[in-house]
């Protein structure tokens, strides 16, 4: 269970910082999630992590190598064992869900995908869904989809990019339990980016509070829940 280490990462957009000094030691095997309003640069951070984004300037260490510096990806994002689910999910329409999780073997020398989809599908209840594609899935079960496609890789760190966000309270409830037991099982580390408070309080290990690109708090539920922060108090309240 690697370390993730953000050493003074400043990132821009063009002419728009969008984070600035970032420094953040995320804990190996922990939930950590990433709050706050729209645009604060909570995704920007995964994306970083992920290698889909090159700092503009500071490290960024995994497991204690460098994997990206100003200017460089170090380390391709193939090469990193992260698993990364996006908000839009980002399912093939024209595979049914059993290709769509099968597709993240398919540069895998591997001849025993089909048990091992399977075995993912049954983790998460929709083994019934295999030959269906995802615009016959309800919202949950598309979730459930992306989620195993990310996790049949056995990835280190899983990045969660408000995945969950268009469903409903007691679904999503039900999902992180189940995802949390995975976790415990699979023994990997979890960032978990969401603009609901809420959804951290009951979700994460550890939280961390952003905004306009810098951290405003961070610490466990109670650490942060006694912040002295005026943002944080009205971020928590609103």
């Amino acid at each position: 269970m690697p370390e993730i280490i953000l050493e003074h990462i400043t990132h821009c957009y063009g002419d728009k910082e969008v984070l600035n000094d970032f420094t953040y030691s995320f804990e190996q095997g922990k939930t950590t999630c990433l709050i706050g309003p729209s645009g604060c640069g909570k995704t920007t951070v995964l994306r970083l992590i992920a290698g889909l984004e090159t700092p503009s300037s500071g490290v960024i260490k995994i497991d204690g190598v460098k994997v990206s510096e100003k200017g460089s990806i170090l380390i391709p994002p193939h090469q990193r064992q992260v698993g990364f689910v996006f908000q839009d999910l980002a399912l093939w329409p024209h595979f049914s869900v059993y290709k769509n999780i099968a597709f993240a073997l398919a540069d895998k020398k591997d001849t025993n995908i089909k048990n091992k989809v399977f075995e993912w599908l049954e983790l998460f209840g929709i083994s019934d869904k295999a030959k269906k594609y995802p615009h016959q899935l309800s919202g949950g079960q598309k979730q459930m989809v992306a989620i195993a496609r990310s996790l049949i890789l056995q990835p280190k760190i899983l990045l969660m990019d408000e995945p969950l966000a268009n469903i409903d309270t007691h679904l999503k409830e039900r999902l992180l339990l189940h995802l949390k037991d995975i976790q415990r099982q699979q023994q990997f580390t979890m960032l978990y980016v969401t603009h609901d408070h809420k959804e951290a309080m009951n979700t994460g290990d550890c939280l961390v509070v952003m905004n306009a690109g810098r951290i405003e708090a961070d610490g466990s539920k109670e650490e942060v829940s006694l912040s002295s922060s005026e943002f944080v108090k009205s971020f928590l309240k609103s």
